[in-house]
């Protein structure tokens, strides 16, 4: 069985909180949080990115179902002391890559990565192979051919870039007629 550090996301500070509160619930619905995102500050608003656990592709009424489940959650626990917004969405196929899992799903396809650290010739932003990943860091393979390991605790934020290649991996097959 996975680790947790493999199956959900890192969060830190009130983003982290609220993906301690909701993930479990999730999970026990059949989804698994991808990323909690809080933007604004007056009236923020709560953006949670979310997979089925089956692998099919979320529908509008699994968002539907999983605003349900977040926002009883969050009226509960009350994590945010103002008036807040929920956004609830599929992660799309230029993905962001937050979970170890979802660094191994993908290997083989491009990431922009962004760190908090310089890495490769002093360089923040690559974009880069991904290769593979464990609980400590992602391996990915930059234009240069040198292959490295990010540090998941330096990484600011990665996501697939959109290709042919992804398309075709990530396409629905047809239904047999």
């Amino acid at each position: 069985m996975p680790s947790l550090n493999q199956t959900r996301p890192q969060h830190t500070g009130l983003e982290g909180r609220i993906a301690d509160l909701i993930a479990p619930g999730l999970e026990s619905i059949g989804y698994e949080l991808v990323r909690v995102t809080i933007m604004g500050k007056q009236t923020p608003t709560v953006q949670i990115m979310a997979d089925r656990a089956d692998q099919t592709q979320l529908s509008l009424d699994d968002c539907e179902r999983i605003s349900h489940l977040v926002s009883a959650v969050l009226d509960v626990d009350d994590p945010i002391s103002s008036a807040w917004t929920l956004e609830v969405s599929s992660t799309g196929i230029d993905r962001p890559l937050t979970r170890v899992k979802d660094w191994n799903r993908f290997a083989g396809h491009l990431a922009k990565i962004e760190m908090d650290v310089p890495i490769a010739a002093g360089r923040k932003r690559v974009t880069a192979t991904v290769l593979s990943a464990d609980d400590t860091a992602a391996r990915v393979k930059l234009d240069t051919g040198e292959t490295v390991d990010l540090p998941h605790h330096d990484i600011r934020k990665a996501k697939l870039v959109l290709t042919e290649d992804l398309i075709k991996a990530t396409e629905t097959p047809s239904p047999p007629n």
